[in-house]
Formats: C-alpha cells, structure tokens, sequence
C-alpha cells in the first residue's frame, strides 16, 4: 500500500520588542536565571497585564505579509494548564478569536504554496533547567527560568497542505525569511526566537480523510525539522503496514540519535479550558491602523527577488545573501542609488563577496557612508583603480577613511600611461629573460607571473589588461 504524509506546522516567532507582551520587563537574552521579571510574568497577586502596542504593530506587519487578513476584532484567552514554568497557571493567548485569518506562503523554488488558517498571538512560558541525570525522565532537580515567561510570541498555523520533509523544511526557511527581513522577529534559532511543532499524519494514496496525527514538538532548525518529519513519516507508515494503530500524542525529536519519541497524550483544546481573559478588553486594530501599517512596510522578499533578478541581472546567489542579511541588503541598495557608471551587478560582486566577508570578520556595523563604496565600483568600471587595488582599499574604507586619501596613500591611482607601462614591462623583461623565453615557445600562461611582478613593483596600481598586452606583444615570436 502506498501511503500519503499530511503536514501542517505551527511557527512560533519571537516578536522583536525590547519589553514583553503584557509588562515592561526586559526580553533580552542571556540574562541571569529570574531578573527579567516582574509582577505580571511572576503571576503575583493582583498584578494586571498592560498590552505591549509594539508587539501588535509586529504581529500585524506579519500579517500582511504572510497575506493574511487582518482581524479588526480580537479577543485575548486564558489557556488553562499546570506546569512549574506557568506561574500564573495560564498562558495569555487568543483561541477563537486571533489577530489574522487565513494567508498563504509561496514556495517559489518547489512551485507549491502553503496555506495559512491563522496567527495569533500570546505569551511564551519560561523554561526549567533539568538537572541530574540526562533527560527529563531521570533529573534528580529541575530549576525554574522565567526570564521568557510572558516575551510576545505569534504562532502561524498552516493548512495540512504540506507532503513531503522537504517542503516541510521549504516552508519554514520561506518564513523564517520573511519575518527576519522585515524587522518583526530576529530569527536567531539558536536562541529560540524561532520554533516549530509539527503535525504529522499518513493516509492510503486516494484517500481524503486524515489519519491519526502526532504532534513533533520544539523543532528549532531547518534541518531538525526536515530530519523530524521524515523520520516520523517513515515510523508511522512501518506502524500501520505492521497491524499496528498510531496514537495520537506528542512526540520529541532527538537530534542525536534522528529518532521521534512519545512524550504525552496530545491535548484537545478543551483540555485548556480556553475562555476570554477578563483583565483584558477585545483587542480593536482600526482600518486606517492597518493601512498606515501596511504602507510603512519594507518591500517583501519575493518582490525583492523579482526585482533584482529581472531588472538587475544579479546572480542567483547574491539574491540569496542579500535576503538573508537585511544590513547587507540596505548597504547595497543605498550605494546603487549613488552609482553612476558602474552596473548594479558590478557593485554587488563586491558588495556580496570582499565586503560581507569584511564585515563578519570585523563583526561591527560599517559606519562608512554608502556612496563612497558606489564611487570606488564607479571608478573601477573607469579604469581609474584596479581590481587589485579595489580589494586593497576596502579594507581601509570599512574603517572610514576618506576615498580619496586611500588612495592616495597608495600612492595615486591606477596607472594607464602607455608609456610609463611599457618602461616598467621592458624592466621587468630584461630582469627575467627565462620568462621571456618560455612566451615566446607558446606557453602564454608564464605572462601571469611577469604580470604579478609588475603588479608588485607599482602595489597593484599597473593597468592589468594594459600590462599584459604589452608583455604578450613584447613576447612575440620575432
């Protein structure tokens, strides 16, 4: 019997504020266990949640551009569960009532494209440190963090119109990307600003009805979700081949070993006896909110992509780079506002390879204002500096020298002067007679090293094109 995976994920993203949802206490990672704290994340007696604005600001702009429907109405939920890290002994979240409603996710490269049921918004728990043995089941202690109880999440819930591990894993680097590039959340996986569950289940091919779903919890990379979901694929498919029924529970996925393992029986929404918090009003986003949102937006990765592929001609690549890394991204697109001879595929070689490589290596901001880059590219595509001393003089610009005294330092620019060339190749000829010789019986490639030498002599500033014409043309067999 051939067997059909169904997918869907539920996408946890950290909001990027600097409070959390419902308190003024601080988000940022790494802290001391317990100091990003207050009344409200502790669950103190009559402390009264306050909404965070910015984090609906974020979970809106998500919205749009996950193309979602933006819900005037919202309404804030109790979900009701017992655990150490839940002082309160309830999550805030929204259940009936969320922020957007439907949506949709392209997947360009696999032509396929995801829906979206909802996002809504709610607060994240904190975290317990189990200490001891290894793993839960042995932790002879486990110690309570609430540092991230109450930090603002959106969960994205897909439709189960996923099939494969690979689109799986598509579908979450797709989202990934466009959140991180529009500022609503940092994407650092690692940190667990972004998570994900996914709902697995496997039906007869032909079939239309569902079949018993697992739930994998706290995916938290591209290839843990890929490996997860095709490992459970494969479990669930062996299970039912072999007599056997799944049940349905939560499962953990151990990155060690590749393999899914049951953690509890899955909960049913009316295990969390879900109602509408009475500390908090019905959440009200106007039409002109939503609109003044939407028209401050930055413009979307696929628009991006379109763009700089058609219009531009850059490389698949630089594409890739440049929507992976928005401070790359905004360099780039200042300096080709100032371009004025060069191409924009000129300056994002560059741009995308000496210059990102600079700046992780550096790992600090470049404070060198962008047009001087658009008039070092500008002035090589003139011939007025060399490629060599183009990848000589970035790494003084990035500190915020001046173009010009960089280059002066260097001794001027590049040097095109037929005459003045040709005295330092007949110089560098006389020097190396054997080089000279070995040109002449066909074995043009030797021309590279009495060009090197030349380049030496005048620290990269020689004409490279003009040099070795000349040498080529000094060289021929007489």
């Amino acid at each position: 019997m051939q067997f059909e995976p169904v997918i869907g994920l539920e996408i946890h993203a950290q909001l990027n504020t600097k409070s959390k949802l419902f308190c003024t206490a601080s988000t940022e990672f790494g802290q001391l266990p317990n100091t990003n704290v207050s009344p409200v994340s502790l669950g103190l007696p009559g402390a009264l949640p306050v909404l965070n604005k910015e984090a609906v600001q974020l979970a809106i702009m998500a919205g749009i551009a996950l193309d979602c429907e933006i819900q005037e109405r919202s309404i804030w939920a109790r979900k009701n569960y017992f655990y150490a890290d839940l002082p309160k002994g309830y999550q805030i979240s929204q259940f009936e009532h969320p922020i957007c409603l439907g949506g949709r996710v392209h997947l360009i490269d696999l032509n396929k494209t995801v829906r979206i049921t909802r996002i809504h918004m709610e607060e994240d728990a904190g975290k317990l440190n189990h200490q001891g043995a290894d793993g839960i089941a042995g932790a002879t202690s486990s110690a309570a963090d609430l540092n991230r109880a109450g930090v603002p999440l959106i969960e994205i819930v897909s439709e189960p119109d996923i099939r494969t591990a690979q689109e799986a894993r598509a579908y979450m680097e797709k989202v990934h990307q466009i959140l991180t590039f529009i500022g609503v959340c940092d994407g650092d996986l690692e940190k667990g600003s972004f998570r994900c569950d996914a709902n697995i289940s496997v039906r007869p091919v032909g079939e239309s009805a569902f079949g018993t779903r697992t739930e994998v919890k706290n995916l938290n990379s591209f290839r843990s979700i890929e490996r997860a979901v095709e490992f459970e694929i494969n479990r669930q498919i062996s299970v039912i081949s072999s007599g056997g029924a799944i049940v349905q529970q939560t499962m953990n996925f151990d990155d060690t070993s590749g393999e899914t393992t049951p953690l509890r029986s899955k909960e049913n929404a009316h295990d969390y006896r879900y109602f509408p918090d009475p500390d908090l009003q019905p959440l009200i986003v106007t039409a002109s909110t939503i609109a003044a949102i939407k028209s401050s937006m930055p413009e979307l990765p696929d628009a991006i992509q379109e763009r700089y592929s058609t219009i531009l001609a850059l490389p698949a690549h630089d594409i890739k780079v440049y929507l992976q890394n928005r401070p790359l991204f905004d360099l780039f697109e200042a300096s080709c506002a100032h371009l004025k001879k060069a191409t924009p595929k000129d300056l994002s070689k560059w741009v995308v390879g000496d210059l990102n490589a600079l700046i992780k290596e550096s790992n600090t901001p470049i404070t060198q204002a962008p047009q001087v880059f658009a008039e070092l590219v500008d002035r090589c595509s003139a011939n007025d500096v060399s490629t060599k001393m183009v990848k000589d003089l970035l790494p003084v610009l990035v500190k915020g020298t001046p173009l010009d005294d960089a280059i002066k330092a260097m001794g001027g620019g590049q040097i095109s002067d037929q005459t003045e060339l040709t005295t330092m190749v007949d110089a560098v000829l006389n020097e190396h007679p054997d080089v000279v010789e070995k040109i002449k019986n066909g074995k043009t490639n030797s021309a590279n090293f009495l060009m090197g030498q030349i380049m030496k002599k005048t620290q990269g500033r020689a004409n490279p094109d003009a040099v070795l014409a000349l040498i080529l043309d000094a060289c021929k067999p007489q």
